[in-house]
């Protein structure tokens, strides 16, 4: 496929050729991995185009990080991890959004919604997904006492909203 792309001027046709070519390696990586990648992302993510989507976003990260993870002892098991925190994190984003949208008699949902992005992945990935603190660490490649800092964070978040929620109910009644 060769589509023309025109200046905004209307002047002249941009070259196609003047796109800087992937590393050879990139290239092998991608041929070798990516209907692996595909596969992964669509059991997590249950679509499609979600799929693509966050193939397609790992390997961005991995070519914008092509020089270093070339330094690495497994270049493999780094673009692996780099695929598996692209996929959590969009997996958690959509529950995010999802999560946003149910009711609750006491305003969990909302408030799990609006915590801040590390926080909100503790408290699913900790209570419910049931991972332990080490596994939780290594997805987000942080460290556990770091894990445990925004999981406290967390539930002071929660246990502010709620209870703030609770009075605001009762002062009604």
């Amino acid at each position: 496929m060769n589509e023309d792309v025109r200046a905004e001027d209307g002047g002249q046709v941009a070259d196609a050729d003047a796109v800087l070519p992937l590393p050879l390696e990139f290239e092998a990586l991608y041929v070798a991995t990516q209907e692996a990648f595909h596969d992964y992302a669509l059991f997590y993510l249950g679509a499609n185009d979600a799929a693509e989507e966050a193939v397609h976003r790992a390997f961005l990260e991995i070519l914008n990080h092509w020089s270093a993870l070339l330094e690495e002892s497994n270049l493999q098991q780094q673009a692996w991890a780099i695929l598996r925190r692209v996929v959590i994190s969009q997996a958690l984003e959509g529950f995010r959004r999802k999560l946003a949208l149910l009711r609750s008699d006491i305003g969990l949902f909302q408030a799990m919604s609006s915590l801040p992005p590390r926080q909100f992945d503790v408290i699913v990935l900790r209570h419910v997904l049931n991972h332990d603190t080490k596994k939780i660490s290594w997805y987000m490649g942080v460290t556990p006492s770091t894990v445990d800092y925004h999981g406290r964070k967390a539930k002071e978040r929660l246990q502010q909203a709620v209870s703030s929620y609770l009075k605001k109910e009762g002062d009604r009644t």
